[in-house]
């Protein structure tokens, strides 16, 4: 049996973060694997420099 890899990042943030980025209706109607990685690859370029920014605000 396979186990799931665990999410880093919470479903809302992907969500917003797709939002954001403009591939929210993909995902809505394909699912996570209906992205394209370049979208996957900016998503997670987005967070990180979200969590940047929220690091040098603390």
């Amino acid at each position: 049996m396979m186990s799931r890899r665990r999410s880093v990042m919470s479903e809302d943030l992907k969500n917003e973060l797709a939002k954001d980025l403009g591939f929210y209706d993909t995902v809505q109607q394909e699912g996570w694997g209906g992205i394209k990685a370049k979208d996957a690859g900016n998503m997670v370029k987005r967070a990180i420099q979200l969590a940047e920014q929220a690091a040098r605000k603390s």
